[in-house]
């Protein structure tokens, strides 16, 4: 009895404490508002609205009328009294005033309106409705990534018809992408804790002027939560949030905590969350091909095949997941500001499940396929200045150090030996960025920037029987580095009230060194040394003739410099081919052209489209090759096929973005994006066959219905059909990733889910989120992915907030 008298304090006091608190929310997202001055008539009392768009209103007597003014809505007055009851307030948009800020483009902060490329811009409000398992289901959850997995412990996004390597993810401005990035499938996105993000913005399209090699398809932005400062009211500010999520489909269980301490000029923020997954279950409806019969057990020390009481259930899928994150901010006055950060995550060993579906001559391949722990940590300090210096108006230096560990561990079904190999990654930044507003028309943006990436790799071989090691290939050559120095400015100039210009300039050097062991490889050469340089631009312009439109026009080049992983791999790419080092390649260069135009057609109805056409030069594909006229070698205990990465194709890339947004009456709107994306790549041939990224044609439709306390969203993603001919001849040859069309042949069947969300807040201190994702249990598998997609989940959130 005790125990529930104190649980129902714990959670009634905060709502008697509240009450003269309420919340100023914008009609058209239902977010709450930050910085809504509250006065009365003659302006002799005033409030204004916090973080989380609360504000007290304790200091005003009951009969007042209070008026609530913000610089992006509509002005309201209301009486005290009225407003009390209902304990919150919507402000209208003012379609004149609002001007979305964005950061990724040049690293500080414009309107949206002078940006000439596409940007996706995904608040922390808009992540914390959608509930993403991980943040490569948060960018899915956006309808503008299209992202295939291999395993549950997967995620690797795909951007216009770019994916791994071609793309560059940072967290916080700090390059994440490793000289061990792959053009294979990468998993690096889920080491971003979801619950820690801020907001995520995405440049579709390329990026190198300001981030450097990679930057090809798109730059992926992670900007973590920033610790919050006491007010000028307040002495000290402390702040917590408590969750945990179920969902059904793969018996997730999450738990998330954080706290905030914040005084005058000191603030603290720290956040954990842990993520337990058991196996995946699939949908009821779809394609026999995807179920999960049989698997491998080892039994004895023998291994042998057993049947699966539940097909549906994808065995050997679940994994767990840590995430923490410590921020340390120091505002000593109004010119300097100082951030230290430290984030860690690690996942348990997770399976690579298209690896154990895989066959050999009918029977499953593989006893044991799986990753070890992927450890992530990273140490960035961030130093901000303001200054009337006229070199600058604003400089941020950021430093970081990462470290990378990942492994991979395979053993053939009936075999001793279990093969691993480890790799190891010390990656250290540091970025050195300037803003200088040069007149009211003109600002000047520049910056410089040092990479150094040290690679570790060793292999080994575990003999299960008698637990003997010997020592094997590793991945890559072992004490690599790859180093990138590079300096950059653009500029940004209001032509007149209605034109604006972007453009910008890049230089880049890479150097990358490596030695190779011929002990197990008798390879004619011993050393790669590579030293390239590379000049990359962009110039766009930005024109709103009236208030129902905006053009933009974009032409960009972008490269990537071939790194460890194209330079030294040692791996087999598929069955009977083996993939050696290649030190003879040199970068690949993109050049892209792209045209969007955004029409407001009224108040309540807008519509955003977007065309890109890009043409990748030089591009470093995996391709037949050989050592000294050598085009066969044992590998992996059998006869392969030589394969190395070259600089041996073209490829052109095109595509459609349509977005859609109608808001029908006052409390429903609708929300829709659509992309299609095509493309070709020269073969081995010469000829062209569709490339491999290209996804299918795939979309969102979203209906919400947005109340103060309740907001439910209504939504169903599709993805179109690929025919075999459609197919890229090297996921021609994976079949077991496939449904198997009339003639035999594997295709990617097209797909759909209708599903429910719905989010309530019972008090200002607690909130629920529940869904069913899948409603119809739909049996479905993403273009190029290992594992099927979750049959019907259920998913239950619960957030308290002190």
């Amino acid at each position: 009895m005790r125990l529930l008298t104190l649980f129902l304090l714990v959670i009634l006091l905060p709502l008697f404490g509240n009450a003269q608190k309420i919340t100023i929310y914008s009609a058209s997202s239902n977010m709450p508002i930050p910085n809504v001055a509250v006065h009365n008539k003659d302006k002799s009392r005033s409030a204004i609205t916090d973080f989380d768009g609360v504000v007290d209103i304790s200091a005003f007597s009951d009969t007042e009328m209070l008026y609530f003014a913000h610089v992006s809505h509509m002005g309201l007055q209301r009486l005290k009294s009225k407003v009390i009851k209902s304990h919150f307030l919507y402000l209208e948009p003012d379609e004149n005033q609002l001007s979305e800020v964005i950061i990724s483009v040049s690293k500080w902060k414009q309107e949206q309106k002078e940006i000439t490329q596409k940007i996706v811009s995904i608040s922390s409000n808009e992540i914390a409705l959608s509930t993403p398992q991980t943040s490569a289901d948060l960018l899915q959850n956006s309808g503008q990534v299209f992202v295939q997995k291999s395993q549950l412990g997967g995620g690797s996004p795909i951007i216009r018809g770019f994916s791994t390597n071609r793309l560059l993810l940072t967290v916080d401005g700090v390059r994440m992408n490793t000289a061990i990035f792959r053009g294979g499938n990468v998993q690096n996105v889920l080491s971003v804790d979801p619950f820690t993000i801020d907001r995520t913005e995405v440049i579709l399209g390329p990026g190198s002027v300001v981030y450097g090699s990679d930057a090809i398809g798109g730059v992926m932005n992670f900007y973590t939560v920033q610790p919050k400062l006491s007010s000028e009211k307040e002495k000290h500010v402390y702040n917590s949030n408590a969750l945990v999520r179920y969902a059904s489909a793969s018996n997730e269980k999450t738990g998330h905590i954080d706290f905030n301490f914040g005084s005058k000029k000191w603030a603290f923020l720290t956040s954990v969350s842990y993520t337990d997954f058991d196996d995946l279950k699939m949908g009821s409806h779809g394609p026999d091909n995807y179920l999960r019969n049989e698997y491998v057990r080892t039994v004895n020390g023998e291994d042998v095949i057993v049947q699966n009481d539940d097909p549906k259930k994808q065995v050997f899928t679940g994994y767990n997941q840590i995430n923490a994150l410590q921020k340390i901010y120091f505002k000593p006055n109004g010119n300097w500001d100082f951030n230290v950060s430290l984030i860690y995550t690690e996942t348990s060993d997770y399976p690579r499940y298209d690896r154990l579906i895989r066959r050999k001559k009918g029977n499953l391949r593989s006893a044991e396929w799986f990753y070890g722990p992927q450890r992530w940590l990273m140490g960035n300090f961030q130093v901000s200045q303001k200054s009337r210096s006229i070199l600058y108006d604003e400089m941020k230096i950021t430093a970081a150090y990462q470290y990378f560990e990942e492994s991979r561990n395979d053993r053939g079904f009936g075999s001793a030996i279990l093969s691993k190999t480890k790799e190891q990654v010390d990656a250290y930044s540091f970025n050195w960025d300037f803003e200088k507003k040069l007149n009211d028309k003109t600002t000047l943006y520049y910056g410089l920037e040092y990479v150094l990436n040290q690679v570790y790799s060793n292999g080994s071989e575990l003999n299960i029987d008698t637990n003997s090691i010997e020592d094997a290939p590793s991945r890559y050559p072992n004490e690599s580095t790859w180093q990138s120095i590079a300096v950059y400015t653009s500029l940004k100039r209001k032509l007149n009230e209605k034109l604006r210009f972007q453009g910008g300039l890049r230089y880049n050097r890479v150097i990358l060194y490596s030695t190779f062991d011929t002990k197990f490889f008798d390879f004619p050469f011993t050393e790669a040394n590579i030293d390239t340089e590379s000049v990359t631009g962009t110039a766009g312009l930005s024109w709103f003739p009236n208030t129902m439109i905006q053009w933009k026009l974009n032409f960009s080049t972008a490269f990537r410099a071939p790194n460890i992983d194209d330079v030294g791999k040692i791996f087999d790419s598929e069955p009977g081919s083996v993939v050696v080092p290649n030190p003879d390649i040199k970068s690949e260069y993109a050049y892209n052209g792209e045209l969007g135009v955004q029409l407001n057609l009224d108040t309540n109805l807008s519509l955003d489209l977007s065309t890109y056409y890009t043409y990748l030069n030089d591009a470093l594909i995996r391709r037949d090759f050989n050592l000294d006229g050598v085009t066969e070698i044992e590998f992996g205990g059998e006869l392969s096929n030589v394969q190395a990465i070259q600089n041996a194709a073209n490829a052109k890339i095109y595509g459609l973005e349509v977005g859609l947004q109608y808001k029908f009456a006052k409390n429903f709107k609708v929300n829709s994006q659509y992309t299609f994306v095509g493309g070709k790549e020269e073969d081995d041939k010469g000829n062209l066959e569709p490339s491999r990224h290209v996804s299918p044609q795939f979309g969102t439709t979203k209906v919400s219905y947005i109340l103060p306390k309740l907001t439910v969203d209504a939504f169903a993603v599709y993805n179109g059909k690929l025919d075999y001919e459609n197919l890229s001849s090297s996921e021609q040859n994976k079949s077991f990733l496939y449904a198997t069309d009339k003639k035999g042949n594997p295709y990617s069947p097209s797909w759909y889910t209708f599903n429910l969300r719905t989010q309530y807040q019972f008090a200002k201190s607690l909130k629920a989120i529940v869904s069913i994702e899948n409603i119809t249990d739909q049996r479905y598998r993403s273009y190029s992915s290992g594992i099927t997609g979750a049959g019907r989940n259920f998913i239950v959130s619960l957030k308290y907030t002190l």
